[in-house]
């Protein structure tokens, strides 16, 4: 039993972002007023002729009775970042701060992102021949000290256990910041023969690092993640596996979170602690900075050599493994908030979306409740045979000009409206999250359930479309190539991402991130054609890279 962790005092080791002002700040605003929606507003005063007249009673008398009963408030996108993404947070529910400074609380919707990130990828693990297993928490810090550039890269991040059981330890433990050394440990214990390779397992885990700077999801003292890990008998079969997993990562962003991700290798500089290559994706975000949203690692023998991993080859020679590790966090689902978004709130990839479709039942007279609800549950149960994940929002508590603001900050793709005429005519209001106003509303679908479902099928095949190309568009227009030094900090200036010809030395490359607080993100796998010169040298160069300040 563990019964004292010894760490660094939380207050020296706590960012802004996470100190007791902020944290009041942001539970003060689950207490302010959500106004509705731009877009709410232009639906009610710009109405179809077939918009039924309870709809519209309903909305005006919701904006007014909404006024002193919501208890929401979104910054605008558009006027302060970092206050939007954590006001979304909070206020859709996604996560809250957890009693350690630095940590954070899942919440079920945040949680089911997180699943449906779980759902895909186990899927794609497995197809690619791994297996997964666990590995304990704590590590020997003995462990860590066996791969020198191991321990230096993570000797700061490091939580220690010294005390077990009312007891001072014999040696100290690590809580696990990533688990090659442990994950090296059992490797040299199952691997003897070329017949027992190649290996490849992987976890679903938390790590502890106890970073400097936090911020919910993005960067915290624990986080949820997966690490792969894998043993091969040739470098070539581990680099091999290396291109494999980042190649699944970057096929994930772009068909399951529409986030057109840049695959490449990281530079000396920014390669993993132990590892000989670092892969990676790159994300813009909406403020336009860089997030590395997942990497996998080609670790050569390092580790294997550091814990004598060997096995016998097929003339009976002893041979070290050639590794690899790659992994993805709850990073991920930062990332989907600060890709996808306005300044109403979330905008959620059908894909990744925990809710796809929400259902709001109208009503104005008592007697119109039954055919209404009757009507609604009968649309729910229709698009969830349909193998859809569908919410039917029939509480009264609240009125549906709230509801309808309330899952559009939620960032629900699709939004069904059912009312006393819609029941008669036997047919729906739908609505786009990703197109506001009326532009995004369609009237008179019918409640058939074979036309309906293709309906909304169709509708979140073209969200999941309409959203990646929007990112692409975001993402290609703030990149500018360069082939100075000048033009790369006066990019970096205006908050762009700078591409370009590099074979500068380390020391340049620490320079620029001094100077102009970007690093280089990563050489992208598409590289243009032609001979280059170095921006900062002026020497030949046989790759481009890309610069730009991170998360």
């Amino acid at each position: 039993m563990v019964s004292s962790l010894r760490l660094p005092a939380l207050t020296s080791l706590i960012s802004p972002s996470f100190t007791r002002r902020s944290t009041v700040s942001l539970r003060r605003r689950l207490h302010l007023r959500l106004p509705l929606a731009a877009g709410f507003s232009a639906q009610s005063a710009a109405s179809s002729p077939t918009e039924t007249e309870d709809r519209v009673d309903s909305k005006k008398s919701g904006r007014v009775q909404d006024r002193g009963s919501t208890d929401r408030v979104i910054t605008p996108r558009s006027q302060d970042f970092n206050a939007w993404y954590l006001d979304v947070i909070a206020n859709a529910e996604l996560a809250d701060y957890g009693p350690v400074r630095g940590t954070m609380v899942i919440r079920p919707y945040g949680y089911a992102m997180w699943e449906a990130i779980q759902d895909y990828l186990n899927v794609k693990f497995k197809e690619t021949g791994h297996s997964n297993m666990y590995f304990p928490q704590f590590i020997p810090y003995s462990f860590i000290e066996k791969e020198a550039s191991h321990v230096e890269g993570f000797s700061p991040e490091l939580a220690l256990v010294t005390i077990g059981g009312g007891k001072e330890l014999e040696e100290k433990l690590v809580v696990r910041p990533t688990s090659e050394t442990i994950v090296n440990h059992m490797f040299t214990q199952w691997i003897h023969s070329y017949r027992d390779l190649p290996l490849m397992i992987n976890q679903w885990a938390n790590v502890t690092r106890w970073e400097m700077r936090t911020k919910p999801f993005v960067r915290t003292l624990e986080f949820l993640w997966q690490e792969g890990h894998t043993a091969h008998a040739t470098l070539e079969e581990a680099e091999k596996e290396a291109l494999q997993m980042i190649d699944v990562y970057t096929k994930f962003a772009y068909e399951q979170a529409a986030i057109p991700v840049i695959a490449g290798r990281k530079s000396k500089v920014e390669t993993f602690a132990g590892a000989d290559k670092t892969y990676t994706i790159e994300a813009m975000m909406g403020d336009r900075k860089a997030l590395q949203a997942g990497t996998s690692h080609n670790l050569g023998q390092n580790f294997s050599r550091a814990f004598g991993t060997q096995f016998a080859d097929e003339n009976g020679l002893r041979q070290h493994v050639w590794q690899t590790s790659w992994a993805i966090s709850t990073r991920f689902v930062g990332g989907i908030i600060m890709t996808h978004g306005d300044d109403a709130g979330l905008m959620l990839p059908p894909r990744i979306a925990p809710i796809q479709v929400v259902i709001v039942p109208i009503w104005k007279k008592v007697d119109e409740k039954t055919g209404v609800l009757d009507a609604a549950s009968s649309v729910a149960e229709t698009l969830k045979n349909a193998g859809l994940k569908v919410k039917l929002d029939d509480t009264d508590q609240r009125t549906p000009g709230w509801k309808f603001n309330f899952w559009e900050m939620k960032g629900v793709p699709l939004r069904i409206e059912i009312g006393p005429r819609d029941v008669s005519s036997g047919s729906v209001v739908i609505s786009r999250r990703d197109i506001p106003g009326k532009q995004g509303k369609v009237f008179g679908i019918s409640m058939e359930p074979s036309i309906l479902e293709a309906y909304v099928k169709d509708r979140l095949d073209e969200i999941q479309s309409s959203l990646l190309q929007r990112a692409i568009s975001f993402r290609d227009s703030n990149i500018v190539d360069v082939s100075s030094y000048e033009e790369l900090k006066e990019a970096i200036s205006l908050g762009k991402w700078a591409r370009g010809p590099w074979s500068a030395s380390d020391a340049d490359e620490l320079r620029i991130k001094e100077e102009t607080g970007a690093t280089i993100r990563c050489f992208p796998f598409e590289q243009p054609q032609g001979t280059k010169a170095c921006l900062m040298t002026g020497k030949p160069a046989d790759e481009v890279a890309i610069f730009a300040k991170s998360y």
